[in-house]
């Protein structure tokens, strides 16, 4: 099964030049080297690291779909609709439990760690997500029928179409798109660190899921990017493991079971002495001293 991801690296390539050059022409400081060569690094990991486990989980999907409970067509056009609006659907979810458990957290926020917001950090992607078993979000789907290959290739076609949103240079689109498509302006807000913006707009290609589970949060005051707590290191090595780090450091302190499983599966942020805050609470020491 060929991986659309690399038939679209070329169009990842050109685009990210487009930009490097309206940032220069523009004057808009878009871009530190540092901060670009670090991300470049991490998708280039990405992909390498995709080279085993991208296979692994087509084995994993075949197996499912052995026990489907339906066989949909892959010759038929609404099946491939309806596979887009399941993996749609499932990314949504995926996105938003991947910032509200750590576990998963671990992996996710290497993509939420440069404080730039430019088409090279869409190329900051996990080192560790598939090894960590986000995979197994999607396995519902070959479960109902839809083809391990479908999949695969509709999950590629969503990181394919999320490339282009990150940049700074589009500022919003028509309001009929803007209402229905993840934008730029609309993910710009999903990777800020301000409060009024924290765990908001998860969506891969349609914000509808957003509108409907109440995640969603218009642009208003331009967004700061990065982390709360930022890394300021631009290794490879040290983004995709800081946060593993943090949790076996948490794990080491914890005092019972009840401290491990809430440092792996609590919260981002959660810490059992009061130490650290979870977005939660920081919205409601927000609102209380309003």
């Amino acid at each position: 099964m060929p991986d659309l991801i690399h038939y679209a690296i070329p169009g990842f390539v050109l685009l990210l030049l487009a930009e490097i050059i309206f940032s220069a022409w523009d004057r808009r400081h878009l871009y530190e080297t540092k901060d670009a060569a670090g991300s470049i690094a991490m998708g280039l990991g990405n992909v390498a690291i995709g080279l085993v486990t991208k296979g692994v989980i087509y084995l994993v999907y075949d197996f499912v779909y052995r026990f489907r409970l339906f066989t949909l067509d892959a010759g038929l056009w609404w099946v491939w609709v309806a596979c887009f609006f399941a993996d749609d659907f499932t990314y949504y979810w995926f996105h938003r439990i991947s910032h509200n458990v750590r576990f998963f957290w671990a992996s996710h926020v290497i993509h939420h760690s440069s404080q730039k917001y430019n088409l090279s950090t869409a190329l900051r992607q996990t080192w560790t997500g598939n090894l960590s078993g986000t995979f197994l979000f999607w396995c519902w789907m070959p479960l109902i029928g839809f083809h391990p290959a479908m999949v695969m290739s509709m999950q590629a076609i969503s990181l394919i179409y999320q490339f282009w949103i990150h940049t700074e240079a589009i500022r919003k689109l028509p309001k009929p798109l803007e209402f229905v498509l993840n934008t730029p302006s609309h993910h710009r807000v999903h990777h800020a660190s301000d409060l009024q913006y924290l765990d908001k707009n998860h969506a891969g290609v349609l914000i509808i899921w957003d509108r409907l589970f109440g995640t969603f949060q218009p642009e208003k005051e331009k967004p700061t990017f990065g982390l709360t707590s930022n890394i300021r290191t631009y290794n490879p090595l040290r983004i995709a493991t800081h946060e593993w780090a943090a949790i076996f450091g948490d794990l080491r302190r914890s005092r019972s079971w009840r401290h491990v499983v809430r440092y792996l599966f609590g919260p981002p942020g959660w810490s059992h002495d009061g130490s650290r805050r979870t977005t939660r609470q920081l919205r409601e020491e927000a609102s209380r001293n309003s």
